[in-house]
């Protein structure tokens, strides 16, 4: 069964900095493509940044520039640093396979940027 735990978020200030985690299992880590995905209120859930299985990382509009995705094959955990926080990057952030999400979901971690 495959199992997501996002952790790191929190309440910061405007143009600060969070590092979100994300320990996968369950899954066989080294040859999947993962994303860290993020749900603010009453907005559907967005694809924020992907990492394919050889590194390569793309970005959404939005955050290109300020926030950085990485992976650790042996810890199987991906990593989404956030730098340059605005207020608008408020929601539930969560990570899952790129670019067909499976259906266990995790809990997610919640990052609140005050203006």
């Amino acid at each position: 069964q495959v199992q997501f735990v996002e952790s790191g978020g929190g309440l910061v200030q405007a143009g600060g900095s969070l590092r979100l985690s994300c320990a996968a299992s369950g899954i066989m880590f080294r040859i999947n493509a993962f994303g860290w995905y993020r749900q603010a209120p009453g907005k559907q859930r967005e694809l924020v940044a992907s990492i394919s299985q050889f590194g390569i990382t793309n970005y959404a509009d939005s955050v290109q520039g300020r926030f950085t995705i990485s992976r650790d094959n042996a810890k199987n955990t991906v990593f989404l640093q956030m730098n340059s926080l605005k207020p608008e990057d408020t929601a539930i952030y969560f990570c899952n396979v790129f670019p067909s999400p499976t259906t266990g979901w995790g809990q997610g971690t919640q990052v609140t940027v005050s203006s």
